[in-house]
């Protein structure tokens, strides 16, 4: 090999590859700032590792803002709930999937709607007349997906005695263990975290894929594929699934996702956007 030939190889390798050219992972705000900072910041040391180049964490500061980042491409890695994704694309397109996460053995997960243990609520059309605690405006599991099993049950927002959006799924658990809500509905591995202290389910949804990471737009075909590679493996390092348990507690892997994995919950949404529910 001629040293012409070697020195333009490792220009090329550099375009590909920038040694130290910094990489944003953006987080929508689920939980407050600091706690996410804590949560994420294991992910960003393990990625930093894995591609030799730094990785800095941004949270957004409410949902809409991170869509549109995700979208203008302000982030190279960005981390979505299900719903967020699905606006996500809806808005501009097709994105670069890179993983989902897994709790437990599979990448889905689901929503409960639960009373107080010595509630006598035993259905959803008991619900009537009933205070309703939801999660955030923007949550899957805390908002749409109930929402729209409250409406196949026939229990509108304007047949409940109220309605609250509470700032994260805990909270919810809590606002009906303490008699402030008669019913409320999470994900449900909070759900189990919180059912012996008092709750009782009624129902239960269906499947639906779990959370997402996307690469940016200004990332090449070559680093989205180096990336995703470091994701699906992180399992296999004590390093990386501590960056796992870090991130949501009980996810054991991030898995292969592909834009189908969405589809029942794209229906969802449809069906609450023709029943008038702003999202």
């Amino acid at each position: 090999m001629t040293l012409r030939f070697a020195t333009l190889l490792l220009g090329l390798c550099c375009l590909a590859f920038p040694a130290r050219a910094e990489l944003v992972l953006g987080v929508h705000p689920f939980k407050p700032a600091t706690q996410l900072a804590a949560a994420f910041a294991p992910l960003a040391a393990y990625l930093s590792g894995a591609l030799g180049q730094p990785v800095t964490l941004r949270v957004s500061r409410d949902y809409p803002e991170h869509v549109e980042a995700v979208g203008r491409g302000e982030f190279d890695i960005a981390y979505l709930g299900p719903s967020l994704y699905v606006k996500l694309r809806e808005a501009y397109g097709p994105q670069s999937l890179l993983a989902r996460q897994q709790i437990g053995n599979a990448p889905v997960f689901r929503s409960r709607i639960f009373v107080r243990a010595d509630s006598p609520v035993k259905t959803l059309a008991d619900l009537a007349g009933k205070r309703f605690a939801f999660g955030s405006k923007n949550s899957t599991m805390g908002h749409y997906v109930p929402r729209h099993m409250l409406q196949q049950a026939d229990i509108t927002v304007e047949r409940l005695a109220g309605h609250n959006f509470v700032s994260d799924h805990v909270n919810v658990a809590l606002g009906v263990l303490a008699g402030e809500f008669d019913a409320g509905a999470v994900k449900e591995d909070v759900y189990f975290q919180y059912e012996k202290r008092g709750l009782r389910a009624i129902a239960t949804s269906e499947d639906f894929s779990d959370h997402l990471l996307v690469a940016g737009p200004r990332l090449s075909a070559a680093q989205v594929a180096r990336l995703r590679q470091a994701l699906l493996r992180m399992h296999a390092t004590p390093g990386g699934r501590a960056a796992l348990q870090a991130m949501t507690p009980g996810v054991t892997a991030l898995v292969p996702v592909r834009d189908g994995d969405y589809d029942n919950l794209r229906a969802v949404l449809k069906a609450l956007r023709e029943m008038g529910v702003r999202e």
